[in-house]
C-alpha cells in the first residue's frame, strides 16, 4: 500500500511546487492589482471588469488597513468620461501654446493698451505717470515692481525725448520682459530617475482648481508622452478621487485613492508613490486637500505628507496652485505654503477671466519662485507652461 501511496503523494508535491513557480512567473510579467499602462492611442480600450463600472483592487498596508486603486473598466461608465472605452486625444503642448496665447491676449488686453496710450502721449507729465502708477497696481503688479517700472520708463522717456508709438511699444516690452523675468527656469522636474519615478505634489487652497490642474497636468505629461499615476491624497472632500479619477481614465492614468473617506492622506500619497516604483512609470502626481493657510494643523499635516513621501524618494517638484484673480490675498497664501513644503513652482489658474497679468510679477518677486503653468480656460487642455517674453507679447498686443 505505501508503495502505491508514496508515488502519488511525490506527484502531487510536484504538481503543487510547479504550479507556483508559474503563478509567480505570471505575477511578475503582468501590471500589478489595479493599475495598468498609458495606452497612446486613442482607438486602445482599458480592459478587464464588467462593462461600465469601475474595478478596485486593494493594496494592503502592514498596519490592516487597505488603499484602493480605482481602475475604470469601461470610460462610459464614470461621470464626465467620453462615451465607450475610448480615449481622449490629447492636444500637443506646443500646438496648444498658439491658442492659449491668443486668449491671454484677449484677456489682458486692457492693461497693455492702457499703458501704450498712455505712454504715447505728446506729453508726459506727473498726472500720467500717476496713471501709469495706478495702472500698474491695478493689475496686481505689486508696489516695489511698479515703482521700479514707473522709475525705469521716467528715465527712458527722459532720455528718448520725442517718440514713435513704435519705440514706446519696444521700450515698454523691454522692461515688462525684465520684470517677468525669463531667466528663470520654467522646466518641470518631471523626468525619471534611475531607480524611481518623478514625485510631483499639488498644493493649495480651496477653491483654485487644485484637482482639475492635476488632472489637467497629467494631459500634459501624457501628450509628452510619459506614464503617469495619479494619488487622491485629497480624503477630506467626497467626491475629489472620483473626480481625479475621471481625468485620469479619460487619457489612460490610473489612479490610486483611499477606500475610507476621510482616510490619511500621508498614507494615499505613499502608496501612489509605492505603485509608481513597482510600475516603473515616469512620473507621480499627487493631490492634496485644499488648506486654508491659517489652520495649522491643515498646514502641519500638509508638511507631514511631504514627510512621509520622502521615505521613497525626494519631492522632486512642489506646485502650488493660486488663482489669478485672487490678487494679493494669493500672495498671502504662497508665503504660508512656501513655509511648510518649499514650493518650486506656481500653477496660475483662471488667467483668462481677468486683467490683472501683473500678479505673475508679484509673486515671483515674493517667493523666488517661477510661474511654471498658466491656466487660461475651462478646456481640457487649457493648460500650457509659462512663457515670459510671450506673456509680455501678449500683453502689449
Amino acid at each position: 500500500m505505501n508503495d502505491i501511496l508514496l508515488p502519488v503523494i511525490f506527484v502531487i508535491l510536484a504538481l503543487a511546487v510547479i504550479g507556483s513557480v508559474v503563478t509567480l512567473l505570471v505575477r511578475g510579467r503582468r501590471t500589478p492589482p489595479g493599475l495598468y499602462s498609458s495606452p497612446r492611442d486613442p482607438d486602445d480600450q482599458i480592459t478587464g471588469g464588467a462593462h461600465g463600472s469601475t474595478s478596485t483592487d486593494v493594496l494592503e498596508r502592514p498596519d490592516g488597513t487597505t488603499t484602493d486603486v480605482l481602475v475604470p473598466d469601461d470610460l462610459s461608465g464614470l461621470e464626465g468620461a467620453p462615451a465607450g472605452p475610448s480615449l481622449d486625444t490629447v492636444d500637443p503642448v506646443q500646438g496648444r501654446l498658439a491658442r492659449l496665447r491668443a486668449r491671454l491676449v484677449r484677456s489682458n488686453n486692457a492693461l497693455g493698451k492702457g499703458l501704450l496710450a498712455l505712454l504715447s502721449r505728446d506729453r508726459i507729465d506727473e498726472d500720467v505717470w500717476d496713471e501709469v502708477e495706478e495702472t500698474l497696481l491695478m493689475a496686481d503688479l505689486g508696489t516695489e515692481p511698479t515703482l521700479e517700472l514707473v522709475d525705469a520708463l521716467r528715465e527712458r522717456v527722459k532720455v528718448a525725448g520725442s517718440r514713435s508709438p513704435a519705440e514706446v511699444k519696444d521700450m515698454l516690452r523691454e522692461e515688462l520682459v525684465k520684470l517677468v523675468d525669463p531667466s528663470m527656469d520654467r522646466s518641470l522636474a518631471t523626468q525619471r530617475h534611475a531607480d524611481r519615478p518623478a514625485i510631483v505634489m499639488v498644493v493649495g487652497v480651496n477653491g483654485v482648481g487644485k484637482t482639475t490642474t492635476v488632472g489637467k497636468l497629467a494631459r500634459v505629461l501624457v501628450a509628452d508622452d510619459k506614464d503617469v499615476i495619479l494619488g487622491a491624497a485629497d480624503t477630506f472632500r467626497a467626491a475629489a478621487a472620483e473626480q481625479l479619477a475621471t481625468w485620469g481614465a479619460r487619457v489612460g492614468v490610473p489612479t490610486v485613492k483611499s477606500d475610507v473617506d476621510g482616510a490619511d492622506p500621508a498614507s494615499v500619497a505613499f502608496e501612489a508613490v509605492k505603485a509608481g516604483i513597482d510600475q516603473e512609470v515616469d512620473v507621480v502626481l499627487i493631490d492634496t486637500a485644499g488648506r486654508l493657510q491659517n489652520k495649522v494643523g491643515l498646514m502641519d499635516e500638509l508638511g507631514k505628507v511631504k514627510r512621509v513621501i520622502e521615505k521613497q524618494g525626494t519631492v522632486d517638484e512642489v506646485l502650488l496652485v493660486l488663482d489669478a484673480t485672487t490678487g494679493q490675498n494669493g500672495l498671502a497664501q504662497a508665503r504660508v505654503f512656501a513655509e511648510v513644503v518649499n514650493i518650486t513652482g506656481i500653477v496660475l489658474t483662471k488667467l483668462d477671466g481677468t486683467a490683472k497679468g501683473g500678479i505673475v510679477v508679484a509673486i515671483q518677486r515674493s517667493l523666488g519662485v517661477p510661474v511654471k503653468l498658466v491656466g487660461l480656460g475651462e478646456g481640457a487642455d487649457d493648460l500650457a507652461p509659462f512663457d515670459a517674453e510671450a506673456f509680455v507679447d501678449a500683453l502689449l498686443n
